[in-house]
């Protein structure tokens, strides 16, 4: 994983402060976005391994992930554009200019959030489903 340092110093203004942190957090973010495309690749091979009689519910576990991976990758693309249109933050001369920039980085945490918190829950779906298949292995084996 790779970071930029980035130093924020005594004499900055609020709003250089808040440049930097919001560099720092896209930054974190595109990470994260990044992970996540090769967990999904993870989950997707270890579920079609555990799982190579079709069904409904194997299907719909698939279908979620992959749909998911087209989220993020759209996600992540659009963050990096971001995180490059951001060059020229340090051009800006007045508090519009910042503002922009400032309400666009908003935007994109709504939307970071919004596509982490369902893909927790398709995870959680995930486990469950992998956890009740365990417990159905365990009790056969018991008998």
């Amino acid at each position: 994983m790779r970071t930029s340092q980035i130093e924020i110093y005594t004499h900055d203004s609020e709003v250089d402060v808040a440049h930097k942190i919001n560099t720092m957090e896209l930054e974190n973010w595109i990470n994260h976005l990044t992970y996540m495309r090769q967990e999904m690749n993870n989950f997707l091979e270890f579920y079609k391994m555990q799982n190579s009689t079709p069904n409904l519910a194997n299907e719909n576990i698939i279908q979620g992930f992959q749909l998911k991976q087209v989220d993020n990758d759209v996600i992540l693309s659009s963050l990096i554009q971001f995180k490059n249109s951001r060059g020229t933050v340090i051009e800006c001369e007045d508090l519009a200019c910042d503002m922009v920039f400032i309400q666009e980085h908003e935007k994109c945490r709504r939307i970071y959030l919004f596509h982490i918190e369902k893909y927790r829950k398709l995870k959680d779906e995930f486990f469950k489903k992998l956890q009740g298949k365990f417990s159905t292995l365990k009790k056969t084996a018991q008998a």
